[in-house]
């Protein structure tokens, strides 16, 4: 597949993807509509301070995890069409809550549930797999989210010129940020009937079991019950911020690391109940896969998304903070960090079609990411800022590149299985961010970007020893096996 190709909107599929990539783009305007516009609210509201800030941004990104995580289960079940529509049209209202809320607890706990919006990624993930070939699925896979990750970009442009010169005064930041809130809810309206699951009726394969992902071996579902527990547990880094800025009580924080673990030895139970009973009967050869290629890429997105979510987050108050910017001057450079997703995201996953080794790009990409970020983090105010953007592009080339290729490979490990795999890696996207917004609130901008530095080089180890590269994974076809096509007879009827 070739880019001229994104122009021919006469075939479905390409309809499809734009269709896709402009929901996906909304949900992520919506998800970092606050980060440039922090300095216009602590300007404003005097209820706020920069620990706040701060305590937002965890927030922001925290209930993703789960979210992430049922809704790659809802899709297996349910099909991305209902999905996706029913997503954007309830999450527009935590945002309306978060515009006008009127005290501090009132938009953390908007901002808390306003983070299930960032699930609305893997659900386009699904959404294209279903429409595109393997051949093609890398750079599809990489068009739809490099584009529809431009969102948080065009909110670091955007958002605060509509909030300051559109809206002008103390509330036009609430105005901003509600009126996203609305485009996002119309556009979930319209793509319940502008899309169907797949080109045909049977396109949309479900899964044999739902609330667990299927595993093919004893010690794939021990490693899988290890790589559930940070899924969950890494709240906890949510709650111990939250009651140190005096948001929860003692008691209410108990509670909330009891929820916690609540939630990880159910999840454990899903999945053990789920799976015993078919490794018990056996697993077909040709139905197998290695849930090790699953835990690198839950690595690797930890590492790279992760890192994305946190800096992009982040980096319109460095800018401002380090070369004394103004706020709308500062989203605007920003923005260049997200704005390579235009191009370097797709180039990931063409790259990952076109050289014939989709483990080989991987790995490639992530080494730069250590690189990038490592370079970054000699950055301050003694450096042009001409060479402070052109560090902050060159890295992310690299950390876009690497989620192209992760969403390249995920795809061809199972097809079945599909948006449950995508909804695991990207809840460890989230994962990343919620552990480095957490290291964030006790170190300097520079330390950071080196903390994230080493990430990504644990990570590379990661992929060079699990990552496996995927049968027929540039194929006309995806592989079915005979237990897929078992499913696909039995829901004929």
């Amino acid at each position: 597949m070739h880019a001229k190709e994104l122009l021919e909107v006469e075939r479905r599929e390409i309809r499809a993807l734009h269709y896709t990539w402009i929901a996906f783009f909304l949900t992520f305007y919506v998800w970092f509509n606050m980060a440039p516009l922090a300095t216009s609210m602590l300007q404003t509201e005097s209820y706020l301070t920069p620990d706040h800030i701060k305590l937002f941004l965890i927030a922001n990104v925290a209930l993703t995890i789960p979210g992430r995580v049922i809704v790659g289960m809802a899709l297996d079940r349910f099909g991305p069409r209902r999905v996706f529509s029913i997503l954007m049209v309830v999450m527009a209202i935590p945002t309306w809550f978060f515009a006008f809320g009127d005290s501090a607890m009132q938009l953390f706990v908007s901002r808390l549930f306003m983070s299930i919006v960032g699930a609305g990624f893997v659900v386009g993930i699904h959404m294209t797999a279903l429409w595109f070939k393997p051949k093609d699925i890398g750079f599809a896979e990489g068009f739809y989210a490099g584009w529809g990750n431009f969102g948080s970009a065009a909110a670091a442009i955007t958002i605060p010129t509509v909030a300051l010169q559109f809206f002008g005064g103390n509330d036009g930041w609430r105005w901003a940020i509600a009126l996203s809130g609305l485009l996002m809810a119309l556009y979930g309206v319209a793509y319940w009937f502008l899309i169907t699951d797949g080109p045909e009726v049977g396109t949309h394969k479900k899964s044999r079991k739902a609330g667990a992902l299927e595993v093919s071996t004893w010690k794939d579902l021990w490693l899988y019950c290890l790589f559930i527990v940070p899924l969950y547990g890494v709240l906890g880094l949510l709650v111990y911020r939250t009651q140190a800025m005096g948001f929860l009580s003692a008691t209410g924080a108990i509670i909330a690391y009891s929820v916690i673990v609540l939630m990880v030895i159910y999840q454990i139970y899903k999945a053990i109940s789920v799976n015993v009973p078919m490794l018990k009967a056996g697993i077909p050869e040709d139905d197998k896969y290695p849930f090790k290629s699953v835990a690198a890429l839950n690595v690797s997105y930890f590492a790279n998304f992760g890192a994305e979510l946190a800096v992009v987050s982040m980096l319109p108050m460095f800018f401002a903070a380090t070369w004394k910017l103004d706020p709308t001057a500062a989203g605007l450079i920003a923005s260049t960090f997200a704005f390579v997703n235009l191009w370097a995201r797709p180039l990931g996953g063409y790259i990952s079609d076109k050289v014939g080794n989709r483990r080989l790009v991987m790995l490639i990409y992530m080494f730069g990411i250590g690189i990038g970020f490592a370079l970054m983090g000699m950055l301050n105010a003694e450096w042009p800022l001409f060479i402070a953007v052109v560090f902050t592009i060159l890295c992310s080339v690299f950390v876009q590149g690497a989620e192209g290729a992760t969403f390249g490979i995920i795809p061809s490990i199972k097809r079945r299985l599909t948006g449950q795999i995508s909804g695991m890696a990207g809840a460890y996207g989230n994962v990343g961010a919620v552990f480095y917004l957490f290291i964030y609130t006790f170190v300097e901008p520079n330390q950071f970007f080196y903390i994230i530095a080493v990430g990504a080089l644990i990570a590379w180890v990661v992929c060079y020893f699990w990552l496996a590269e995927p049968e027929d994974a540039f194929g006309d076809e995806y592989k079915m096996s005979s237990v897929d096509r078992q499913i696909a007879a039995e829901n004929k009827y």
